[in-house]
């Protein structure tokens, strides 16, 4: 860098054009060599390309008193720069103002300036450029469909007409703010705006708070997200040569940043460096950022599991602690909720010690935990690996990775009961027992259908939820009969079991479908709880199941991004797809064309034809698919929902029979690519929306108006009309992690359960509240309503119906929900009836049917719960 001063001072440079990066590195040589030259020959300085940093302005105007300095603004799509900024406005106006950079400043000449965001924030929004700066677009490209827009004002254009006085802007991807004074300041790009426990950060605002410390001279923070999709916050530092690099610096940095923002935007991880990479432009080089290894913290269970024998459980414990609450040391007795903790740090402990997360509610302190853990520290490490390292089970150990393995049907040993099923002795239960009334799925006996998470309904060969008699049985409870839960039967599973149940009716016959994280997958006689085949997977199991169109096939995909298609009856392996990521949704099928839709870790989501074995279409969608999609038939439309928060909706109008479509005379190849576009299906994307916080919860739709209900972790339930508008919003009072439910037997209410421990009923067409039911834990799953045991009519407040709801720290509730809700019946709308502890946390979501609850948990195994009458 001293080459440059000396560049400059020889030949007497009167304008420099610059990025800030290159400025700051000359920096400490001009303030080592003085200025005196500089100062009578250098008269303007114009910087552009990156923030420009309000301490960086400050040395450079010590330094130059007489310079001037611009700030410019602009990019390749509108010809270079398209606003500025006269630096020597800027005394006065911090006078004013707080801001965290130097302005980008006004409009130049023949540019317009629109900021677009939402309507409470009119000074606030994406910066988008028109005028006669704004280039054509880039050759061979579908970028201007996405970047190019119309805009009336501040809004989108949606007339039909060119003539509606609209026009074209350029969407740069940078987000600013205007001031008082009408210039405007650059808050951070798209692309560096970006989302941590469901909360939206600027990195930019973080690096701009880190540089103000006194030790720090340059400061970059990235988004880092490991292999289970965690996000985490990683912040590089440059100090200056004053201080000495250590770990009592950045726990200096780290609590003074507690002071100055949120603790989410804190970076988790900090790494002091001597230098930030640059590209050849001088800018910051993210990418070679990335790829720098943060010095790993003794944070996962595999690590602890190669701590020094000596080191007792007491230090493991404390250990465990500081890393979830990223502290430096923590004493015997300190109080982990006092200290910093929160459900998601306790979440974080109980995973690295293998441990129930009630626990660390109960034991607060680690001299406590370690009383109650010292009974079981033989066990905490065989634990750990059982919960997190999930070796494959010795006994059925496959030689061939790509080997499916199953067990034969048992469907003909009714007799020999699985030694894995726990029996119940038949004299447990009472005489009025409700099973003795009428059996539980007794009345679809003639039907073909099945039940999963969310009440939706499927059945054979119909359009989703639509094809069927939803009531075509019903018993009625006296209205003031006491219940009780019991177990009726519980199957191993061999780990925990985070999936949700597909409960299926075939033949006279109920099945049960579901998989856990010790790669099993399970098919289960739902009345006696006996083994009916398994077969193990390449990849742990998390989501669902689901059928193909005509119930020949059972559909379930794994974290090793497989999704398999196995048939019904014996579970041998019919075909499976290869998807780019870990497979955590369940799948959807769309009946007319007999296509399976399903979603990804890798962005995309896939459209399959198990008949003909080929993927036929696919979609980015934004970030990864939690949520499973939904198919609205009526319309021919399906609406998909990514963790990034975006919205998606695609018309799958299409060939009704694929059968008819030529495969022999279309040569297509494995390459998927290829596969697509030889295909020419006319589907095609409607409608984006772009919501505020990512999407775990599947997608439900209100069948009057077909509207979609979708759940934010920030707590929002929004309601989306067909062509893609916001009809209502509802806030709830914590994150939110699973779907809503709706069922025909309470057509005026939405469910939806909240982390906070609450139930809330909202009204479909409004978002109106109409009750909120708190059980006194977290919820992280969906409730369910029964659509066939309910209490006995009213006259004038209709019947009761009966809703399952299982908390995460192992209870399973069951409420009364009044259907008819009265606004001058002063009687309860909700009260709980009956609940059950199970033995470890639930995040799989019931099915409840005539009174029979199916659920997964982490103590290992998959339940069966039915009501019993205490009377």
């Amino acid at each position: 860098m001293t080459s440059i001063i000396d560049f400059l001072e020889a030949y007497s440079i009167s304008r420099l054009v610059a990025v800030p990066s290159m400025v700051r590195a000359i920096l400490p040589t001009l303030q080592h060599r003085g200025h005196n030259k500089l100062q009578s020959c250098l008269k303007l300085v114009v910087l552009s390309g990156e923030t420009f940093p309000l301490s960086l302005w400050d040395s450079l105007h010590t330094l130059l008193p007489e310079t001037c300095f611009l700030n410019l603004y602009g990019s390749t799509e509108v010809s270079g720069d398209c606003t500025y900024f006269d630096c020597s406005g800027l005394p006065k106006l911090l006078e004013t103002e707080k801001i965290g950079s130097v302005p980008i400043g006004k409009p130049i000449s023949n540019c317009k300036i629109l900021l677009l965001g939402d309507e409470d924030k009119p000074c606030e929004g994406e910066i988008c450029v028109g005028g006669l700066c704004l280039s054509q677009g880039y050759l061979h490209s579908s970028i201007e469909s996405q970047s190019y827009v119309m805009l009336h004002n501040t809004s989108l254009c949606n007339h039909l007409t060119s003539d509606c006085g609209s026009q074209l802007y350029y969407r740069t991807g940078d987000y600013g703010r205007k001031l008082s004074s009408g210039d405007l300041v650059f808050i951070g790009r798209r692309d560096r705006t970006v989302k941590v426990n469901g909360q939206r950060l600027s990195l930019e605002e973080i690096e701009t708070t880190l540089e103000l410390n006194p030790y720090v001279t340059e400061a970059v923070v990235i988004l880092n997200r490991d292999q289970t999709e965690l996000a985490s916050l990683d912040a590089f530092l440059v100090l200056n040569k004053e201080t000495k690099p250590d770990e009592d610096v950045i726990y200096s940095i780290r609590n003074w940043m507690r002071e100055k923002l949120p603790s989410v935007m804190i970076p988790n991880h900090f790494v002091l460096v001597e230098s930030l990479p640059s590209t050849s432009s001088g800018k910051v080089d993210y990418e070679a950022l990335a790829r720098l290894k943060c010095p790993r913290s003794i944070t996962h269970a595999e690590d602890m599991m190669h701590i020094n024998e000596t080191d007792s459980l007491l230090d493991t414990i404390k250990k465990a602690v500081c890393d979830a609450l990223v502290v430096k040391e923590v004493s015997d007795d300190d109080d982990f909720f006092s200290i910093g903790g929160d459900s998601l740090a306790a979440a974080h402990l109980s995973h690295s010690l293998g441990i129930d997360m009630r626990l660390i509610y109960q034991f607060r302190s680690p001299s406590k935990l370690v009383i109650c853990m010292s009974e079981k520290k033989g066990k905490l490490r065989e634990d750990m690996q059982h919960n997190t390292i999930q070796k494959p089970d010795q006994k059925t150990e496959i030689q061939d990775s790509n080997e499916l393995v199953s067990r034969p049907s048992r469907m003909q040993c009714e007799n020999n009961v699985s030694a894995k099923r726990l029996k119940i002795d038949s004299d447990q239960f009472s005489s009025k027992s409700m099973k003795d009334k009428i059996s539980w799925d007794s009345g679809y006996s003639e039907m073909q259908c099945a039940f999963s998470r969310c009440n939706n309904v499927h059945y054979l060969n119909s359009c989703g939820n639509e094809g069927g008699n939803r009531e075509n049985w019903s018993v009625e409870l006296p209205r003031n009969q006491m219940v009780s839960i019991q177990e009726l039967w519980k199957v191993h599973m061999e780990s925990c079991v985070d999936a949700s149940p597909l409960v299926v009716l075939k033949h006279s016959k109920t099945y049960l479908f579901i998989g856990s994280h010790s790669r099993k997958f399970f098919c289960i006689d739902a009345n006696s709880g006996s083994i009916c085949w398994e077969t193990i997977l390449e990849g742990r199991i998390e989501g669902s199941a689901m059928l193909v169109g005509d119930f020949s096939q059972v559909v379930i995909g794994c974290y090793k991004g497989k999704l398999y298609f196995l048939d019904f009856s014996t579970g041998s392996l019919c075909w499976t797809f290869q998807a780019g990521g870990e497979i955590k949704c369940q799948p959807v099928v769309h009946t007319s064309s007999q296509l399976i839709w399903c979603g990804s870790h890798d962005h995309t989501l896939y459209a399959l034809d198990y008949r003909s074995q080929r993927c036929v279409y696919k979609l980015q969608c934004g970030g990864s698919i939690f949520a499973s999609p939904i198919i609205d038939e009526g319309h021919s439309s399906l609406y998909v929902a990514s963790t990034s928060g975006r919205v998606t909706a695609v018309s799958i109008k299409g060939r009704s029979d694929l059968q008819n479509i030529p495969w022999s005379n279309c040569s297509l190849p494995n390459n998927l690519a290829t596969t697509v576009s030889c295909m020419d299906f006319p589907f095609h994307t409607l409608w984006v929306l772009e919501l505020e916080a990512p999407i775990f919860g599947s997608l439900s739709i209100i069948p009057s108006s077909r509207s979609v209900i979708c759940c934010l972790v920030d707590g929002q339930v929004v309601a989306i009309s067909p062509s893609g508008t916001i009809i209502w919003k509802y806030r709830t009072g914590g994150p939110i992690f699973a779907g809503p439910c709706m069922s025909h037997v309470l057509p005026s209410q939405v469910l939806v359960c909240c982390r906070n421990g609450s139930v809330y009923s909202l009204e479909p067409e409004s978002g109106c509240h109409l009750w909120e039911y708190n059980i006194g834990d977290p919820i992280t799953a969906s409730a369910y309503i029964d659509e066939n045991l309910h209490f006995e009519s009213h006259q004038l407040l209709g019947s009761d119906r009966l809703v399952s709801v299982c908390s995460s720290s192992g209870r399973v509730h069951v409420l009364r929900v009044r259907a008819s809700l009265s606004r001058d019946s002063h009687e309860s709308k909700v009260g709980e009836i009956a609940k059950l502890e199970l033995q470890a946390d639930i995040f799989s979501s019931p099915v409840m049917i005539g009174g029979r609850i199916f659920v997964g948990c982490r103590d290992d195994y998959v339940h069966c719960l039915t009501l019993e009458s205490c009377m």
